[in-house]
């Protein structure tokens, strides 16, 4: 059985049924089934029912947003926007997505060769529960597109959206099995995985989870998709708008209450800049307001769980004890819910292993550096590699930055987002392959040469 706890009130909600084996085994199968009619659908039914199911998400966007809400605390006007940006996703991959799959002739020594694009079968998602619709969208998307069939295993505190996605699937005219949310717990995944009908696998998650997942891919030798955690740099440096750096360090940071892979967590300000850089994020820190989600006004809501509130206090606890200095906030705030105020720490030690972890939550670590390489060698001195953002406008900076951050993606004078048309994903500890985009759409499927 799942409880939804809404993190705001502390009060429990809507319950789940977890699915027996029985039930498991008839999912799997009536994918299996779905497949294997879907994968010849043409690509104009395909694009169809994403344009219908985009209608569905925002015919329904204020619903959908507050079950987000109540379920892991996002503000609901954040909600909203997520929920808008599914659907935009849909229809990207709907108008865009089929020039994507057109096949390509390749001349050979001996005449040609054609490249073409074909589905492989029901993928399983292991999802979280820090962007419930988006993360799941990044998945589903083109793999109806694709002519796959998709199975949902959610993370155990958002089964209300999970069960809400199936439900705009449903309502958008999908054949059915074509996708299908599980109610089931962390436990079951390994043998799926192993379940010869399911043919690859994707995560978003910890460390820790995508380790297993991909050892149990690995033994059933299926492909895996792995979007972990990141300490994502945001590099600031004199030649910057320093205002412009600084409102948007503050949204990077607190964004989903800090709790987002790419988060800016690691600020890096040059030694020219770096007192009047502080003394502006300073002030604009202390003035973010925590509070309810569904108030417009609030910046952000509580974090998603008491549990994630103390493993945040935990780690500060430990960077404390290492020699970093909290200059104010990163404390539990008063009253229901598992509110926590935004804060700063700074005299970080690079090199402790506190220091080395992601910070899933609303504190910024702030590090001076004295040159160009001085910052790209802090950006670099962690075992993720997911983003970053910098801020310059120097060309020959930008040059160093692009080609020596190790990161799967950086942002110039923006701050980091995921966006459909362009490949996410990261490299090191934060995992491997590659979401949205042409190459996202490419991850499950079969690239198929032909001869002659």
């Amino acid at each position: 059985m799942f409880t939804s706890i809404n993190p705001a009130t502390g009060e429990a909600g809507e319950t789940f049924a977890e699915l027996t084996a029985d039930e498991i085994e008839a999912k799997v199968a009536a994918a299996h089934e779905a497949y294997r009619a879907w994968r010849t659908t043409d690509l104009a039914t395909r694009s169809a029912l994403l344009e219908a199911i985009a209608d569905q998400f925002e015919a329904n966007k204020q619903r959908l947003a507050e079950i987000a809400t109540r379920e892991m605390g996002k503000t609901l006007k954040s909600a909203i926007a997520e929920v808008e940006k599914c659907a935009a996703g849909f229809r990207h991959y709907a108008k865009a997505g089929p020039a994507m799959l057109e096949p390509r002739t390749i001349p050979t020594a001996t005449g040609s060769a054609t490249a073409r694009w074909l589905p492989m079968g029901p993928v399983l998602a292991v999802m979280p529960w820090n962007f419930p619709y988006w993360q799941v969208v990044r998945f589903l998307a083109p793999t109806i597109l694709a002519g796959n069939v998709g199975l949902l295993k959610h993370a155990s505190s958002v089964q209300g959206c999970g069960a809400a996605i199936e439900e705009m699937v449903v309502a958008a005219g999908a054949p059915s099995g074509v996708f299908q949310n599980l109610a089931i717990k962390s436990g079951k995944v390994e043998a799926l995985i192993a379940d010869p009908r399911i043919v690859a696998v994707t995560l978003t998650g910890s460390e820790g989870a995508g380790m297993k997942v991909a050892e149990a891919a690995g033994r059933a030798l299926k492909k895996v998709v792995l979007e972990l955690g990141g300490s994502d740099p945001f590099i600031v440096m004199p030649s910057a708008d320093l205002d412009a750096a600084v409102k948007a360090a503050v949204t990077a940071r607190i964004q989903n209450t800090g709790q987002s892979c790419i988060c800016a967590k690691r600020m890096i300000v040059h030694a020219d800049i770096y007192d009047a850089f502080l003394d502006k994020f300073s002030s604009a820190m202390r003035a973010v307001k925590a509070g309810d989600p569904l108030d417009p006004a609030t910046d952000m809501g509580p974090l998603s769980s008491e549990e994630q509130r103390q493993t945040v206090l935990d780690q500060l606890e430990m960077i404390g004890r290492a020699g970093g200095k909290l200059l104010f906030g990163g404390e539990a705030l008063p009253g229901s819910g598992a509110y926590m105020s935004a804060g700063i720490l700074v005299d970080v030690p690079q090199d402790d292993p506190a220091a080395q972890e992601e910070l899933f939550g609303p504190v910024a670590m702030v590090f001076r550096a004295d040159d160009l390489d001085a910052a790209i060698a802090l950006a670099n001195d962690v075992p993720f590699g997911l983003g970053s953002s910098v801020w310059t406008n120097d060309a020959a900076e930008r040059e160093r930055f692009e080609r020596d951050i190790e990161a799967g993606m950086t942002a110039v004078n923006q701050i980091l987002a995921s966006t459909p048309e362009a490949p996410f994903g990261g490299i090191k500890r934060s995992g491997h392959g590659r979401e949205l985009g042409p190459y996202g759409l490419h991850e499950f499927m079969n690239l198929k040469t032909v001869l002659g």
